[in-house]
């Protein structure tokens, strides 16, 4: 199951320096469903960064969260 056409359009519309939070069984049912969790697995982390990047944002997983963040990057000044 990708992620939904709404996260799509939260990430394009997300403003600077605001997150987009998402729990790590869903990072892994959209970005790389079947290859395991607890925690997600590397293709899962590495297809949700790519993804940020489609939108511009950035992407992290905090593992003591269970979570990962999107968020956009703020240009350097």
């Amino acid at each position: 199951m990708p992620a939904p056409k709404e996260m799509d359009s939260a990430l394009t519309s997300l403003p600077l320096r605001i997150g987009a939070y998402v729990p790590d069984d869903l990072l892994e049912d959209w970005f790389a469903p079947g290859t395991g969790m607890n925690p997600p697995s590397e293709k899962a982390l590495t297809e949700a960064a790519a993804y940020g990047r489609r939108f511009e944002c950035e992407f992290k997983y905090y593992p003591e969260r269970k979570e990962g963040v999107f968020w956009k990057w703020v240009p350097a000044i």
